[in-house]
């Protein structure tokens, strides 16, 4: 496998010199919406804490606050109570700048819909993140882009079209494009909801895969039983509170 090109200096990455810190830490977390005029608590005093490395998933019935919880730990909403730390950043702490930088190159996301741009082909779609920010030159991006295909079992894909793509194959775009910038968390938003069970047991055998050789930290959003026992611990969030759950 062609080995990525690293990522510039600047990026902040935990490491063996690097005093660890939680990867995902919450403490009282809150978030209050305006509804009809109503207030509603989303979130009513959520309490998490992940290892860097670590596969969790999240569960709980729809209403319980998940869609929230997961904005707020991808930096996609700040307007919070309580405390949250992503590798020891409180994130309402940073400016619309960094946090835009925080999220790019330190989340990577995967959505059940995959949410690839039908204009732009399949080495496109996976370099996109680059386009906002990483430091890396054309040749950088493209040569990461085909090596994490290639990884993923996509070598001869780069220039396809993704509507002409399996679901699973895919989701395997939308990983290797979480991938692209080497964010150590992975936040998976049902990464097998539009997927049969085979390819989605597939999927799950392809983030194990990139946890185990990556060292990546997983946090799995799902409804699924399968996706869930596929972690090493569950976390359940009922009327916007939480509860550690078992391990896997």
């Amino acid at each position: 496998m062609t080995p990525l090109p690293a990522l510039p200096a600047a990026v902040e990455r935990p490491g063996p010199a690097t005093r660890v810190v939680a990867a995902l830490s919450a403490r009282g977390l809150k978030r209050r919406y305006q509804i009809d005029g109503r207030p509603v608590d989303a979130l009513a005093g959520v309490d998490i804490e992940v290892q860097p490395g670590e596969s969790v998933a999240i569960v709980g019935k729809s209403g319980a606050g998940k869609s929230t919880l997961l904005n707020l730990i991808g930096a996609l909403d700040r307007g919070y109570e309580g405390e949250l730390r992503v590798f020891g950043r409180e994130l309402r702490t940073l400016s619309d700048a960094e946090l835009a930088r925080f999220r790019n190159q330190q989340i990577g996301f995967v959505f059940q819909a995959f949410h690839l741009l039908p204009q732009l082909s399949v080495g496109r779609n996976v370099m996109l993140p680059a386009a906002f920010g990483g430091g890396l030159t054309d040749g950088e991006v493209e040569t990461r882009a085909r090596a994490l295909l290639a990884e993923l079992g996509l070598s001869d894909r780069f220039d396809q079209n993704p509507a002409q793509m399996s679901g699973g194959e895919r989701q395997r775009v939308a990983i290797a494009r979480a991938l692209l910038l080497e964010p150590p968390l992975l936040v998976c938003d049902e990464p097998t909801g539009s997927l049969d069970a085979e390819t989605g047991r597939q999927i799950l055998a392809v983030l194990a895969d990139v946890r185990a050789r990556r060292g990546t930290t997983l946090l799995l959003v799902t409804h699924d039983p399968a996706v869930a026992r596929s972690a090493d611990r569950t976390i359940t969030l009922a009327g916007g509170r939480s509860a550690a759950g078992e391990a896997a």
